[in-house]
């Protein structure tokens, strides 16, 4: 009987272990889980990061495109302006010629 009981107890204690590490074993993948989510959010984050640097370059791109559109612009105004000016100069001459030409004209009648 002694060893009836002893041999019963053994078998408890085994059984126990073997709880405590089906336990221990939970707890490891739990943790292990816990680390991972960690590392995915981490990884997430980083992406974000890089996402959002991207996007800000793209942006200064996009600012720096812009400007030199506007400088173009500028510069085609400031042409035409130009081009204006020359042209009612011109104008301006060749009426002054045609003005000395008819002068030279009525001066030749008398």
């Amino acid at each position: 009987k002694k060893k009836e009981k002893k041999k019963e107890k053994k078998k408890e204690k085994k059984k126990e272990k073997k709880k405590e590490m089906k336990k221990e074993k939970k707890k490891e993948k739990k943790k292990e889980k816990k680390k991972e989510k960690k590392k995915e959010k981490k990884k997430k984050k980083k992406e974000k990061k890089k996402e959002k640097k991207k996007e800000k370059k793209k942006e200064k791109k996009k600012e720096k495109k812009k400007e030199k559109k506007k400088e173009k612009k500028k510069e085609k105004k400031k042409e035409k302006k130009e081009k204006k000016k020359k042209k009612k100069e011109k104008k301006k001459e060749k009426k002054k010629k045609k003005k000395k030409k008819k002068k030279k004209k009525k001066n030749c009648l008398f």
